[in-house]
């Protein structure tokens, strides 16, 4: 276990205290009976969920809002990448000398005396953690848990539980990950990514391979996954330097790491028109062999591997085997993964369904795709996978354009809406066009700069039977519903 960090959570104020990480963190406070209060730039449902609890929360940022409790706080939370430096209670509480910190520090001090399992990896972290949260809930092991969405079935991203557990989400994009000290350690892959911040992959790999040296010495476990080969080389090195390592994925990644023990081994695997079906087989440490069988309601094999991960993650906790492979059959997904988003009938035809996912990469943008195409194909009623994608990040568009290009090209049809630039500046001549104009010639491809005209561009594209996905990090979220909307018109 880590170290208690020098953080007095007496009372703790949160400088926009609505996001979804700090909101999550700050119900974990409220329910271990600390003082909480906080400020925003508007209300919200996360707001209002924290005032129900007891917290003290302004909308609007002033110094006074420091005083809000009474007496000032004895630490201060803040989004160091959301906040700028100039906000008036970040001023002040420097004034003052009260400690800053950062979601992550406190997320870390939050962990102290639990069992810590950390999920990290470039893609599949907010579902893996989603699901063993899932998995180890069922099995009655009621862990805290943060997670960077929303689970489905709870309704909610944080939990203060009354086991022994704590599950988090580890978020490699600024390195906050190498502030937790996890007893047990799941990396699902590794691919260069977010190098605005790193600058070169030989750096963003190797915040890894600092995360697996804080893997706690002797009795904790780094479990990786063997089907991606970044996430077992970081297995491998680890392994050389006296890192408890196991792995996880099929037979035949097993064989390719031979001195990685196969902890989770993926034996079976199919799809059919009532979701994906998975065999498993355990070999844990101190344990027998044994064997689980499992539904799934997500499909795709990345979600198939990141059950297994989840599985192997919560039995190492301690979790019935059985109890946990229920916990994973009985996982509705999460917020904007592979989220449906309804159905509409036609007479003429089977169903048009609407799904929305998260993914902005070109790997996951290929993940998510090719799940849509197994689950059409399941279908049997000839049924085409229509995506409305949009980019996120100058950056991000400028390094991957190819990539994008032929993940995209894995749909039948695309419209494919302008850079959502977040938190860069546009960058002069640079539009989603990198991208459609590597796409197939005989593909249908709309580049559409006009987000009020996207939804009707996806329906003029749409046939009975089609599964239509809204997929990126940014707005494109909200086309979802207009796209059912129109269709229904």
């Amino acid at each position: 276990m880590a170290d208690a960090l020098p953080y007095d959570l007496t009372r703790v104020h949160f400088i926009g205290i609505g996001g979804s990480g700090m909101s999550g963190l700050a119900r974990i406070l409220a329910a271990r009976d600390c003082v909480v209060t906080g400020s925003d730039v508007k209300d919200s449902t996360p707001v209002a969920v924290l005032c129900s609890m007891g917290a003290k929360v302004a909308i609007g940022h002033r110094a006074e809002n420091l005083e809000l409790a009474g007496q000032e706080p004895t630490t201060v939370v803040t989004s160091f990448a959301a906040i700028p430096q100039d906000n008036p209670e970040l001023v002040e509480a420097k004034k003052r000398g009260i400690p800053v910190i950062r979601r992550s520090d406190l997320l870390a001090a939050l962990m102290v005396g639990h069992t810590q399992i950390l999920l990290a990896g470039t893609h599949g972290k907010t579902s893996t953690t989603s699901m063993t949260v899932s998995a180890m809930q069922r099995a009655g092991l009621d862990p805290s848990f943060a997670i960077g969405g929303q689970l489905n079935r709870a309704g909610t991203n944080a939990h203060s539980g009354t086991g022994k557990a704590f599950v988090a989400e580890a978020d490699e994009s600024d390195a906050s990950l190498l502030r937790y000290s996890p007893d047990i350690a799941v990396i699902t892959n590794a691919e260069p990514d977010h190098l605005d911040f790193f600058k070169t992959p030989e750096a963003y790999f190797q915040v890894f391979d600092d995360f697996a040296n804080r893997v706690t010495e002797g009795t904790g476990y780094l479990v990786v996954c063997l089907e991606d080969p970044h996430a077992a080389a970081i297995g491998q090195r680890a392994l050389e330097r006296g890192v408890n390592v196991l792995g996880y994925g099929s037979e035949e990644a097993g064989e390719k790491y031979p001195e990685i023990p196969l902890a989770g081994a993926l034996v079976g695997e199919h799809i059919d028109e009532t979701g994906m079906h998975v065999a498993v087989r355990l070999r844990l440490p101190g344990s027998a062999e044994q064997h689980a069988e499992y539904g799934l309601q997500i499909p795709g094999h990345h979600m198939v591997l990141n059950s297994v991960a989840a599985l192997a993650a919560s039995a190492l906790a301690g979790g019935d085997v059985t109890e946990l492979a229920q916990g994973l059959e009985e996982f509705s997904g999460v917020r904007r993964r592979f989220e449906f988003r309804g159905a509409v009938s036609f007479h003429e035809g089977p169903d048009v369904q609407v799904f929305d996912d998260y993914a902005h990469h070109p790997t996951e943008v290929t993940a998510v795709l090719k799940a849509a195409r197994q689950k059409v194909e399941a279908a049997g009623q000839g049924g085409r996978v229509i995506a409305c994608f949009q980019p996120h990040l100058y950056s991000r568009t400028m390094a991957f354009d190819a990539e994008f290009a032929q993940a995209l090209s894995l749909a039948d049809a695309a419209v494919v809406l302008d850079i959502y630039g977040a938190r860069e500046q546009p960058v002069e001549g640079i539009t989603s066009r990198i991208i459609t104009d590597k796409m197939p010639e005989d593909m249908q491809v709309i580049f559409e700069p006009d987000f009020s005209a996207a939804a009707a561009d996806v329906v003029s594209l749409v046939h009975p039977g089609d599964l239509v996905l809204t997929i990126g990090a940014g707005s494109v979220t909200l086309l979802a519903a207009e796209i059912l909307d129109k269709l229904k018109g």
